[in-house]
């Protein structure tokens, strides 16, 4: 018991001291303030107020016998069913349906909006929480502007969570929950009329001049180094630029050019580290069916005229792109065979709840499907299966003595983190050499140094992993998409793929080799069973010779 304290009390201590000193203020005010009375009657609706119809990306989470469906789990909607995890009733609270599709209103909609403000009144549940608010303010204000006309409580509503949600916006959080805070309130404050409203939009837009600048690198990336976070605030800023390009409000327009430049310079990442199939990679939290696709951004950006050129390769030549901010690199080997390599460091510094110790772990497409694969995310919360899927032992990289790169804990937690160097990045004629190490296992006994090269050339991909210092044991994971099949003969092994083609792995510097059983998470609520290559190394370099 009290070894367990100590190492807990020594993590938190290890992710305290990145927090900034308005976190720490903030988390100490919101544990004692309450949101302050507010009188919302007789709302307007702002005439200027105009906003495209941004294009559906998702399907109702509704079945047709209006039951809730997510994460696998389906039930009637029951505002407050705390039996359910609370990742679900977040998202029945969040209201995406309302935006779900470009389908003209229903009868079970005026329901649904009618049903959610009699059963949540203020200021409880999860309901009412910052980030929940956030989401459905949003949903909302699109859903009112198709309506033909407007019930007063509605738009009272409306405010009244405008209101809750200006009096907790989370500075203790920051990140993405900063910015949807800020998108949030500008979306309030410009549909709505009156000197609240005003001061709204004021404050919105006040978060989002700090936020866009930081939270959106000069590579183009989200600084949470999720792709699939990525992609959802990127659909934020195409919605912001929709918002100030039909609103012809000053405050707005003025921002739109740096707003364009931002979702333009952010489809231009997305496209870099997209698969073949046009899904993203399993980067740190990452799953399927939460944030739109690429094709649904660039449409929406498309419409919104801030789409930019697709480059057109007709290179025949291995080829690769370096995102030095981000720190992910994308090799090319033509016909649809794509390796993305995770050089990035553990970011932000004060909130990486949802960064994964998946330190120079890779993923790698052939011939249009998934071959490796990291672990994908299937749930949040706090137990082990969600520690679990953090680790370094469910990516495509090293493990050392059991311990993972950077210490993730407690559900959205990390203590030490993993520091990244990158030694050598270098393409020349059609081989493309990546050489990178990290400091995360330099806490342990053995004060180990992982470095990993990729060495790309034409139908083939070499890994060599190198530790220094003593090791009791040394793992590396390859894990393999749940539709190819491998079959193992010795330390060569082969793998097929749904197409019929065939790569094959061999392994130089492993006392074992394996082919275990193991899961692979898609999207949320959902475990695919599938294999993994499992190598333990008998000196300090394991070599890995992938052909195809």
């Amino acid at each position: 018991m009290g070894n367990a304290l100590t190492s807990r009390l020594f993590k938190l201590y290890h992710t305290a001291k990145m927090l900034r000193l308005k976190q720490i203020f903030y988390r100490i005010y919101y544990r004692f303030a309450k949101v302050k009375p507010f009188t919302a009657t007789g709302f307007g609706k702002r005439s200027a107020f105009d906003l495209a119809k941004a294009p559906g990306w998702s399907a109702s989470r509704f079945t047709t016998d209006e039951q809730f469906d997510f994460m696998g789990m389906k039930a009637p909607i029951e505002w407050s069913n705390t039996t359910l995890p609370k990742i679900w009733q977040y998202n029945l609270h969040y209201l995406d349906h309302l935006a779900a599709s470009d389908q003209a209103s229903t009868a079970f909609d005026t329901r649904l909006v009618n049903s959610w403000i009699v059963n949540n009144p203020p200021f409880g549940g999860c309901g009412w929480e910052p980030y929940t608010l956030s989401l459905r303010i949003v949903n909302l204000v699109k859903w009112l502007q198709r309506q033909p006309s407007l019930e007063g409580h509605w738009l009272d509503s409306l405010a009244m969570q405008t209101h809750a949600l200006s009096e907790q916006v989370e500075y203790h959080i920051l990140a993405n929950h900063l910015f949807v805070n800020g998108k949030a309130l500008v979306f309030a404050g410009t549909f709505l009329e009156g000197a609240h409203a005003e001061r709204w939009q004021s404050l919105g837009l006040e978060i989002l001049d700090s936020e866009v600048k930081e939270q959106f690198l000069a590579d183009g990336a989200h600084f949470e180094l999720s792709p699939m976070y990525h992609a959802s605030l990127l659909w934020d800023m195409c919605d912001l630029v929709n918002l100030a390009t039909h609103t012809k409000l000053a405050p707005l327009r003025n921002r739109l050019d740096e707003w364009k430049h931002v979702v333009e310079r952010g489809i231009v990442w997305l496209r870099s580290l997209q698969h073949p199939d046009g899904g993203i990679p399993f980067f740190n939290d990452s799953a399927f069916g939460i944030a739109p696709a690429l094709h649904d951004i660039e449409t929406y950006a498309h419409l919104l005229n801030c789409l930019p050129e697709q480059k057109n390769s007709t290179a025949t030549a291995v080829s690769a792109e370096h995102h030095a901010e981000s720190g992910y690199v994308s090799i090319d080997f033509g016909n649809q065979c794509k390796a993305l390599l995770n050089l990035a460091q553990v970011a932000p510094d004060y909130q990486p709840g949802h960064t994964h110790a998946d330190t120079l772990s890779f993923e790698l497409s052939l011939f249009g499907q998934r071959v490796f694969v990291n672990s994908g995310t299937s749930q949040y919360g706090e137990d082990r299966e969600r520690h679990r899927q953090r680790s370094t032992a469910a990516h495509n990289t090293v493990e050392v003595d059991g311990e993972s790169s950077s210490e993730v804990w407690a559900g959205f937690r990390v203590a030490r983190r993993a520091r990244v160097a990158l030694d050598t990045f270098d393409q020349a004629d059609g081989i493309v050499r990546v050489r990178c190490s990290h400091d995360g296992y330099k806490r342990l006994k053995g004060k180990n140094l992982h470095t990993r090269e990729w060495l790309a050339k034409v139908d083939e991909l070499q890994i060599t992993d190198s530790l220094t210092g003593s090791f009791n044991r040394a793992i590396a994971r390859f894990f393999v998409h749940p539709e190819a099949l491998v079959v193992q003969n010795g330390g060569q092994l082969t793998i097929t793929l749904p197409g019929g083609q065939v790569a094959s792995v061999f392994l130089e510097g492993a006392t074992k080799i394996n082919v275990v059983t193991s899961t692979w998470h898609p999207e949320f609520g959902k475990s695919v069973p599938n294999q993994c290559i499992v190598a333990e190394l008998s000196s300090n370099t394991l070599t890995t010779r992938i052909t195809w």
